[in-house]
């Protein structure tokens, strides 16, 4: 069985002291939360002051990751971040492909895939997001297109014994709305997107070696209507890890499921 697994997406919001103090306060709690494991992805500039406050954790279930990164571990390229320098920091997870990147600043299948593969080169696990917009729900193509964004995020990735992944299914159209998806619904998607990697990569390595989770308008009323052990294996939260003592609460939640 997999560990179940909680990440907290702070985008442009939680920043420089507020980060530092929500960090200080999910790390003494999650001393009581071993049966998960919990990622912060903060902003960059607070990466290293985040990296100082989770080191030197004896058997540590708190981990840093990125919000994105460049393609490329080095090179001339202005403003990129290159997931080698990320792993020098301390961190452990990047999130490649939110549904925030593909509308904002236009990234392509094409770019999510060098991604992914540099993510893994330099050693981090990347936490790939795929999801439909509510017109291609309503044209009954959201699992092509899908399955079609994995597809594409893992061309040519061969994926080591070593080297571990997440696939973190986000409609679209929930994300930052107050419209919602029926939790069967993000079930019945986790399944075709498991046997989707079960046509990629051997049983054994998808078993243990990938994690499928969801995010999209969850928080504590609903999260564990959306948690089923064996198709969900944790969670990617947005708005809700705003609130420390929120998603402290989410945390809580799936540890004692």
């Amino acid at each position: 069985m997999k560990k179940p697994i909680i990440v907290a997406n702070w985008k442009m919001n939680l920043v420089g002291l507020e980060a530092k103090n929500s960090t200080e306060k999910i790390k003494e709690q999650s001393q009581n939360l071993k049966n998960i494991d919990i990622v912060l992805c903060p902003s960059f500039l607070d990466m290293e002051a985040i990296a100082k406050i989770l080191e030197n954790q004896k058997d540590s279930n708190l981990f840093l990751g990125a919000q994105d990164c460049f393609w490329k571990l080095k090179g001339n390229f202005t403003s990129g971040i290159s997931p080698a320098y990320l792993k020098d920091i301390g961190c452990d997870y990047v999130i490649l492909g939110n549904s925030e990147r593909r509308k904002y600043f236009q990234e392509t299948d094409e770019m999510i895939n060098q991604k992914v593969q540099a993510s893994l080169l330099a050693g981090l696990t990347p936490i790939i997001c795929v999801g439909e917009t509510m017109e291609e729900r309503k044209k009954g193509v959201k699992d092509y297109v899908v399955l079609g964004q994995i597809s594409s995020a893992l061309k040519g990735v061969n994926l080591r014994a070593k080297q571990k992944i997440i696939i973190a299914y986000e409609p679209v159209w929930v994300i930052g709305s107050t419209q919602t998806i029926e939790p069967k619904e993000a079930i019945y998607m986790n399944k075709i997107i498991i046997q989707r990697m079960i046509d990629l990569y051997p049983l054994p390595l998808v078993n243990n070696n990938i994690r499928f989770i969801y995010g999209g308008s969850v928080n504590s009323n609903n999260l564990c209507s959306f948690f089923e052990k064996g198709l969900t294996d944790g969670f990617l939260i947005g708005k809700a890890s705003l609130e420390t003592r929120e998603f402290i609460n989410m945390c809580g939640l799936i540890n004692g499921q």
